[in-house]
């Protein structure tokens, strides 16, 4: 079963200090906070010298609590002319406050007003896992961990530079400084690597040593119940590309999403697409939906696809509030069960794991009718922040903000390495372009490509049915079930899909509109008695596929014979060639997470999400799983 997250219980004191009920223990120590913060942390980090002139520096803090050493360390970031370009500020809770909890805490300290504001805005919902927030028009990026620290830890991929031990002392919370948590932060720390510590207590220092590290005082004029020191440091830093510029094929959510990605990092980068807009591929129905997949035991299509929704939406925000606005609607999504096990099933998730109300919850078929302004069959989820978009408008939103002037009606017909640069061939034989970094993000084209084989893309025929559809009628909602069937956009009511592997026909055809319809009955019983299907159209769109379900992101496998025995990691890949594929009928939900997760490790950043789940995408897996399955012993 898995451990529900359990916000924190704050109590505050007549001076507005905050107390922890559940460690019962005052987040801070008394006096003023904020300059014990700066001597402790910063100071005993040597901050902000070390940080400048550096591209990026990376901080790990193993409690954030209220927050008061991440808003002290961006102001002394604001304040330095000689900044590093990029601050990365990485934390773990694992019981998180919330935005109200936060900002009573913060008014202590007026001084922060306005960065408390600003993060207040972004903070994220209380689900577990990885957040990752970017502030300052990208400058500095907050990725916070909900969980158990050392869990996170465990799955982080990232280099560090310095670390802020802070936490409830160990006689309140023990865990936050064992010898493995100490371990832990050994092996993630880059060389000269720093800490600073908001304990003294000897068994942590006796950890810290073990662990390999040198101590001694953390400021001269820091508290004498705390220390600092240095690791010896043996990460080492993720290789950025030399040259950070990039071609990427395919102007559609996945490709568009790359290239908005790597431009916000200062990357060069051309879009080159055959179609001749913006998201006109699989990417071009009038409406998808943006929603996650819970399970009982939290497994990794759940976890993925919650941070693929939560930073999706994250994204659309950023978006409108950088002047590109996506068409889409938070309506909430209905998501009903198909049968009286499933409906046992998907209360049962709510009741383990207790989301916040404001991301999921369970409810009865009597409110899920109010919900859906219709009679339905069973209950089922409901998440009241998701909703509908429109993919073309985010492909175009994305190219808008990466400042992007895609090259369209352009096929590219093959791909081959010259050299040190990949050339991309129209069907004359005449180069288009080249580059050292070539990202294929061109739907199902990219299994035309040899250097792609190892892929094991397939083509699946999706038809969406567009029923008309008066303006605010019923339901205005998304609803879920086998199918999905969407509010009136512009007149039309979207339904379906058909999914049809390995079918390349792109007429529209009477039997898979007949069966969207049968479905929209299953969701909506009789509904289809409303509508005037004759006068309905469709589209239809291919989109590419993966045996597992999960896209494919990350370097192209150079050669498919492997030793089974050997790392994910270790797979030799082909130079400056990867991939963007796989996203099936999950294009919104993928788009943004995995954009953000090729783009960090292009770049050298820390990843956003945890390690697990960075494997269970890389598209080396099935390379891999081949190689295994070619030495399995046989069956007598």
């Amino acid at each position: 079963m898995v451990e529900p997250l359990e916000p924190a219980t704050l109590d505050f004191s007549a001076d507005g200090a905050p107390w922890s009920t559940r460690f019962a223990a005052p987040y801070h120590p008394p006096g003023d906070a904020l300059a014990r913060s700066r001597r402790v942390f910063l100071d005993g980090n040597a901050l902000p010298a070390r940080w400048q002139g550096r591209e990026r520096f990376v901080i790990v803090e193993t409690g954030f609590g209220t927050g008061l050493n991440f808003l002290a360390t961006w102001t002394a970031w604001l304040a330095d002319p000689a900044r590093c370009a990029r601050l990365h500020f990485i934390a773990f809770e694992k019981h998180p406050c919330t935005a109200t909890d936060l900002a009573r805490a913060h008014a202590r300290w007026p001084a922060l007003a306005s960065l408390s504001a600003r993060l207040r805005a972004d903070w994220p919902t209380l689900t577990p896992g990885m957040h990752r927030l970017w502030l300052d028009d990208g400058r500095v990026a907050l990725t916070l961990y909900f969980g158990d620290a050392s869990a996170g830890l465990a799955r982080l991929d990232a280099t560090v530079d310095a670390f802020y031990l802070d936490g409830f002392a160990p006689p309140h919370n023990p865990a936050l400084w064992s010898a493995r948590l100490c371990h832990q932060l050994a092996t993630l720390a880059a060389p000269h690597a720093t800490f600073a510590s908001g304990s003294a207590d000897e068994t942590v220092r006796r950890h810290l040593r073990y662990a390999g590290a040198a101590l001694r005082p953390a400021s001269t004029e820091a508290p004498t119940d705390t220390l600092g020191g240095q690791f010896p440091g043996h990460a080492c830093a993720p290789a950025a590309q030399r040259v950070r510029e990039a071609v990427i094929l395919g102007a559609g959510l996945a490709g568009s999403s790359v290239a908005q990605r790597l431009a916000a990092r200062g990357w060069q980068v051309r879009v080159i697409d055959a179609g001749p807009a913006a998201g006109t591929g699989a990417s071009g129905n009038l409406a998808g939906v943006l929603r996650p997949l819970p399970s009982l035991d939290d497994n990794r299509l759940a976890r993925l696809t919650r941070a693929g929704t939560l930073t999706g939406l994250r994204h659309l925000d950023a978006l409108a509030r950088a002047g590109h606005p996506v068409r889409w609607a938070p309506t909430g999504v209905l998501h009903l069960a198909r049968d009286p096990t499933h409906e046992a099933r998907q209360r049962a998730v709510v009741a383990a794991q207790r989301p916040p109300a404001d991301y999921l919850r369970f409810v009865d078929s009597s409110d899920a009718a109010a919900l859906a302004g219709w009679p339905v069959a069973a209950g089922g989820w409901w998440f009241p922040g998701s909703g509908w978009v429109q993919p073309p408008s985010l492909c175009s939103a994305n190219l808008a903000a990466a400042g992007i002037a895609a090259r369209f009606n352009t096929p590219v017909e093959r791909i081959a390495r010259i050299g040190t640069v990949w050339q991309l061939f129209d069907t004359a034989g005449a180069v288009v372009d080249q580059t050292e970094t070539l990202i294929l993000a061109n739907g199902t084209g990219i299994r035309h490509f040899e250097a792609a084989r190892s892929l094991p893309v397939r083509s699946a025929r999706g038809q969406v049915s567009h029923l008309p559809a008066a303006a605010d009628s019923v339901p205005r909602v998304v609803v879920c079930r086998l199918g999905y069937v969407s509010p009136a956009i512009d007149g039309v009511r979207c339904a379906g899909a058909s999914f049809v592997a390995d079918d390349e026909a792109p007429e529209l055809r009477a039997e898979e509109h007949a069966d969207n319809l049968a479905k929209l009955d299953f969701i909506l019983p009789g509904f289809s008695a409303t509508v005037d299907a004759a006068a309905g159209d469709g589209r239809v769109g291919f989109r590419p596929v993966s045996p597992d379900r999960l896209p494919m992101v990350g370097g192209v496998v150079a050669s498919l014979a492997l030793p089974p025995e050997t790392p994910l990691a270790d797979i030799p890949r082909q130079p400056g060639l990867y991939a963007v594929s796989g996203f099936g009928a999950r294009g919104l939900v993928w788009s943004t997470i995995a954009a953000e997760t090729l783009a960090s490790r292009l770049d050298g950043d820390p990843h956003p999400i945890e390690r697990d789940l960075a494997d269970a995408i890389d598209p080396a897996r099935f390379a891999l799983r081949r190689a295994r399955r070619s030495c399995a012993p046989e069956a007598d």
